[in-house]
C-alpha cells in the first residue's frame, strides 16, 4: 500500500483559525481554534481540504471507504481497463499458512486464466470483471475535508478496524498532522483522546506515538 498526499488547502490551519474567528469576532489564533474543536463546533475545519493518491489496496477496503459519504473518490476503473494482470492483496493470516497460500495461489491464478479466456473470447471487459475477487488491487485517488477525515480517524484508526483499512488511516493521519497539526492535534481512535466508545473494547489502548509505527 502506498499514500502519498497529491494537494491540501494551503495553510490549513490559519485558515480554519480565521473561520473560527469570524464565528466568535474575534482574533485569529490557535488557542480560539483548538477551543472551537474542542467544543465540537468542527464546520470551521471544513473549509480545509485533502487530496490523497492511494495505490494497492484491495476492492474490499474500497468498498469500505465509500461507505465514507462527504468524500471524492475516482477509482481505477476494472469496466473500460484490462485486468490480466491484475495483482491482489493477500492478508497475512493466509501467508502464514502455507496450506492457505498454496490454495490462494491455485485460486487467484485460475480466476487470472479464466479472465483471460473470456476477453479472449470477445466478453467485454465490463462482464468479465465478475469473476475478479474482493483482494483484486485498486488505486484511488480520494478527496475530505478535516471534519470528515476526522471522523475518518476516529473509525479507522481503532483496533477493532479491519487491518488494512486501519492501515490506510494511519497512514493519511501522518500525512494530515504534517500539515495541519492544530486541527489534528487529538486526532484518531476514542481512546486517544474522548475515551472509548465501543460496547467491545479491545483492551489495548492507542497510544499517539502508536498510530505511526
Amino acid at each position: 500500500m502506498n499514500v502519498t498526499l497529491l494537494s491540501c488547502t494551503e495553510n490549513g490551519d490559519e485558515l480554519a483559525a480565521e473561520a473560527a474567528s469570524t464565528c466568535y469576532a474575534s482574533k485569529p489564533s490557535t488557542f480560539v481554534l483548538k477551543k472551537t474543536i474542542e467544543s465540537g463546533h468542527e464546520s470551521v475545519i471544513e473549509h480545509v481540504s485533502f487530496t490523497f493518491q492511494i495505490e494497492g489496496v484491495s476492492r474490499a477496503l474500497l468498498a469500505q471507504l465509500t461507505r465514507h459519504r462527504i468524500a471524492s473518490f475516482s477509482v481505477t476503473s476494472q469496466r473500460y481497463c484490462d485486468m490480466s494482470s491484475a495483482q491482489f492483496v493477500v492478508p497475512d493470516s493466509i501467508k502464514e499458512n502455507p496450506v492457505c497460500m498454496g490454495l490462494w495461489n491455485n485460486i487467484t491464478e485460475e480466476i487470472i486464466d479464466s479472465y483471460k479466456a473470456f476477453t479472449d473470447a470477445g466478453i467485454p471487459k465490463e462482464d468479465a470483471r465478475f469473476i475478479l475477487p474482493n483482494a483484486c488491487c485498486t488505486n484511488i485517488v480520494l478527496t475530505m475535508n478535516a471534519r470528515e477525515l476526522r471522523h475518518f480517524f476516529y473509525l479507522r484508526c481503532c483496533n477493532r478496524a479491519q487491518w488494512e483499512i486501519r492501515e490506510l488511516a494511519d497512514k493519511m493521519l501522518a500525512l494530515c498532522k504534517e500539515k495541519c497539526p492544530v486541527i489534528f492535534e487529538n486526532a484518531g481512535p476514542g481512546c486517544v483522546n474522548s475515551g472509548c466508545k465501543e460496547s467491545r473494547p479491545c483492551g489495548n489502548p492507542r497510544t499517539g506515538e502508536s498510530l505511526f509505527k
